[in-house]
């Protein structure tokens, strides 16, 4: 288990950690990253993983971690509220909006909903239970505190969790639903997309009609699993900026979000064995 970071969550953001290839650790950040992160070491705002400073003298072998706090990028603000739909001493349960990031990642940091949350709530152990794709809406699942953090992420990996989504696609005659849509899903390092493969099948999916919309229920979570199931059938959901084909959109073009809501989950409690269901306020238009 990884030990917890020397290095404080600091405005909702917690350290970035840094592998090193070892040597000298101002001379490998400044070839790494450039002079903000040498300055960062020069100004002691770099750490060790047992929590001493690093200086401009320190050496450290390979596979070694530092932890600094990183420069916030430039972002555009997401102007959609996330809504909590349920709090308690463990869990945090929200309605997260399109378009909203749900943790950290590439050029979306303080934009997300673990960062906003965190600072809204004063929770600086808030963590993410699972993910939710950036583009996709819905019903998303945060612990509160580390001690209980690993029985519900556990509970969402070994797939104990019941997820059903609704989506908005084209309507297909020649088509019968419900119908299960098994693949072997890629997802590359580098490429927007996920691909369908030749091989033993990962990701299965069961589709069905649910009045003008979709019902999606995985079977498995493949990055991007439901997009690429449904754009494999033709019918790719409404708004979708990756499938069949990349479109690109601007980053303050909040015009035309994914039809695609994380509309249940439902799971037995790991710490209280209570069931729970969480159902999102949120609608999709019908088509």
């Amino acid at each position: 288990m990884r030990r917890p970071a020397p290095l404080p969550v600091r405005d909702g953001l917690g350290p970035a950690r840094v592998r090193l290839r070892g040597g000298a650790v101002l001379v490998e950040l400044a070839d790494r990253f450039g002079e903000q992160a040498a300055a960062k070491v020069l100004a002691g705002e770099v750490v060790c993983a047992d929590g001493t400073v690093v200086t401009a003298s320190t050496v450290l072998p390979p596979d070694a971690h530092v932890y600094l706090y990183r420069d916030l990028p430039d972002e555009v603000p997401v102007p959609f509220a996330v809504p909590i739909l349920y709090r308690d001493e463990n869990l945090v349960v929200v309605d997260k909006p399109h378009f909203l990031a749900t943790m950290p990642r590439g050029g979306h940091v303080a934009q997300t909903a673990l960062v906003r949350l965190r600072r809204s709530l004063d929770l600086p152990e808030l963590s993410p239970a699972h993910r939710l794709d950036r583009l996709t809406a819905g019903v998303l699942v945060f612990t509160t505190r580390r001690e209980v953090r690993g029985a519900y992420q556990s509970l969402f990996a070994r797939g104990q969790v019941t997820k059903t989504y609704l989506a908005q696609a084209p309507v297909d005659a020649r088509q019968t639903f419900p119908r299960t849509v098994r693949s072997r899903i890629v997802k590359r390092r580098g490429s927007l997309q996920a691909v369908e493969e030749p091989g033993e099948p990962n990701a299965e999916t069961l589709v069905e009609r649910c009045g003008p919309l979709y019902r999606l229920t995985p079977r498995t979570g493949r990055t991007h699993q439901l997009r690429v199931h449904m754009a494999s059938l033709g019918i790719p959901i409404t708004g979708d900026p990756l499938y069949p084909d990349v479109v690109d959109v601007a980053p303050d073009d909040f015009s035309t979000p994914l039809q695609l809501l994380a509309h249940r989950l439902e799971f037995d409690d790991p710490l209280t064995g209570e069931a729970r269901l969480f159902r999102s306020e949120r609608t999709l238009p019908s088509p």
